[in-house]
């Protein structure tokens, strides 16, 4: 047996799966989340936002189509621990190259299966996002929450710098060129640029403006990522050096630093969002979509007042903001994730409203 213990001794058990031996080194208190999606659990293992967290899958059985590696979303994943009911080992799946199992072994995520996740899922709504320890004995959880104030990391690296790539590197195309700076993207936001054409270059977090402006896009896309955006000030500076220069999209975590950088705030979500049911409307036209999303903190809609950006879309759930444009500059932003992956697809029109601002920016200058 092992167990997810919550500070308050709040006990969940389960059976051990996949990397413990490569990772359980020492026990680590992280974050634990739900996601609700029927299928996608490919996408969401390696979708870096989920960088140090714990997530939970409410979907009961996992795992049944297999691994296939053209879909991973990164080809590394950040992950710290996987929570299930009942784990398939693949075998329908006619082109399965291994198993969710293997995966986790091969890259050292811990995972637990055989859990009540639906009674877990109902504690995380009740309280909240909350840290929690996976641990193979309860007294070794105990006692971690007993010591817990002086295992706290406080200088420990921001997770986005523990998921971007290291160096930046070009992928060919023979459009105009986007500068995707990268907080943890997902490589459907990547795949969805390179099916409209543009050549793409992928900067690291830390890379300075000017390095990117260097290089001479004509648009340049802030990708999603994991962890509070408020602890990224360095990224912060970068994206308002950039408001006024080039076409700009923020996908995620790339919204919440727009916001930002223009002035506004963030907030920490009860328990976030994370799933591929989320109803947005337009409030322009009234359209409303289904979107997938995963994220842990919002844009506070007051906070934009006498920013230059202006609400577009919300969430009909509870009223969060989802989506920004900016009144003067040729910049916009969604909360969601309009890549899919997995999820509802119909949202991914905001990568051609994108293209279309660049081209006719490119035109235009062009003329001038």
């Amino acid at each position: 047996m092992a167990y997810l213990i919550f500070e308050d001794g709040t006990t969940f058990e389960g059976e051990e799966f996949g990397g413990w031996e490569k990772s359980f080194t020492q026990v680590e208190e992280q974050e634990v989340v739900f996601n609700t999606s029927m299928s996608g659990y490919q996408e969401m293992v390696t979708d870096l936002s989920y960088a140090g967290q714990i997530l939970v899958l409410t979907q009961p059985l996992i795992g049944n189509y297999g691994w296939h590696h053209e879909e991973n979303e990164a080809d590394k994943t950040r992950l710290q621990g996987l929570i299930l009911r009942e784990l398939s080992g693949g075998e329908g799946s006619q082109h399965g190259e291994g198993s969710l199992e293997d995966y986790c072994y091969q890259h050292g995520v811990q995972g637990l299966k055989g859990v009540d996740t639906r009674a877990l899922t109902r504690y995380l709504r009740q309280f909240g996002t909350l840290p929690g320890v996976l641990v193979r004995t309860k007294e070794i959880g105990q006692e971690y929450w007993r010591n817990s104030k002086k295992k706290i990391k406080e200088n420990s690296e921001h997770w986005v710098y523990r998921s971007t790539v290291k160096e930046s590197f070009e992928i060919p195309g023979s459009g105009p060129l986007i500068a995707v700076i990268d907080f943890g993207v997902k490589r459907n936001i990547i795949r969805n640029l390179q099916k409209r054409g543009f050549r793409i270059m992928v900067f690291p977090a830390r890379t300075k403006a000017e390095e990117i402006l260097k290089n001479r896009p004509s648009g340049i896309v802030l990708s999603n990522g994991p962890g509070d955006p408020e602890e990224l000030p360095e990224e912060i500076a970068t994206v308002r050096k950039l408001y006024d220069k080039l076409p700009i999209l923020g996908i995620c975590l790339g919204h919440q630093l727009l916001a930002l950088a223009a002035g506004g705030r963030t907030y920490k979500l009860l328990y976030g969002h994370r799933g591929g049911n989320h109803p947005v409307i337009d409030i322009r036209s009234g359209k409303a979509t289904m979107t997938s999303q995963n994220h842990g903190y919002a844009v506070q809609e007051d906070s934009l007042k006498g920013s230059g950006f202006e609400v577009t879309l919300l969430n009909l759930n509870d009223g969060t903001v989802e989506g920004m444009e900016h009144t003067s500059y040729p910049i916009l932003s969604v909360q969601f994730h309009p890549e899919g992956a997995p999820g509802p697809e119909e949202n991914d029109g905001i990568f051609d409203r994108f293209k279309s601002i660049v081209l006719d920016r490119s035109a235009r200058k062009g003329r001038g």
